[in-house]
């Protein structure tokens, strides 16, 4: 387990291009500690690994996560995992075993509710989205429109254009998400 751990927090790191001293400086434990964590050559406390995840902004459950190389194409239900959480209110599930070998990027992502008068910040970046709403009512913010999706609504929109969701209802909100770039992508 020390070794899936430590190469788990190897690619995050190299992924957000960090260096051993840059992840260290932002959890506070030395880079010697973190080297010999990459090369599972030691064990971690949970709370030094929830650091890590606040600094390589994943959830710390990301490392418990079962190792998805040499699995099928095939994921049953029962099988989805929790990938990532992100603010407490967006919850990530992967709907592939193969998350870095292919160009898109498919996810479940159930919403939280939020306050109304939180303020939501719509961003742009590089790819494309396409959103398909299964339950729930989504807001979705698009070029500085806002738009209520409902079950069976979708949309398709290059990312380029400011973007966001929220959940101003007071249930839950569950999406199918595929989009590009794949951020995981080997």
């Amino acid at each position: 387990m020390n070794k899936d751990i430590g190469s788990k927090v190897k690619e995050l790191r190299t992924r957000k291009k960090m260096t051993l001293k840059d992840l260290s400086e932002k959890t506070g434990l030395s880079t010697g500690f973190l080297s010999q964590l990459e090369r599972g050559l030691t064990s971690i406390a949970t709370d030094s690994l929830a650091k890590i995840a606040a600094a390589v902004e994943v959830d710390v459950s990301y490392f418990f996560a079962g190792s998805t190389k040499n699995r099928s194409s095939i994921i049953r239900s029962y099988e989805k995992e929790v990938f990532q959480i992100i603010n407490g209110r967006f919850i990530h599930y992967h709907l592939t075993n193969n998350t870095g070998a292919n160009l898109l990027l498919p996810r479940l992502i159930e919403l939280l509710p939020i306050n109304c008068e939180e303020d939501i910040s719509p961003y742009a970046h590089e790819g494309e989205e396409f959103i398909y709403v299964l339950e729930g009512t989504l807001t979705l913010f698009l070029n500085n429109e806002q738009f209520e999706l409902f079950p069976g609504d979708s949309a398709h929109y290059s990312s380029h254009i400011v973007h966001n969701w929220a959940n101003y209802t007071n249930k839950l909100v569950r999406l199918i998400v595929a989009s590009t770039p794949n951020p995981f992508k080997e």
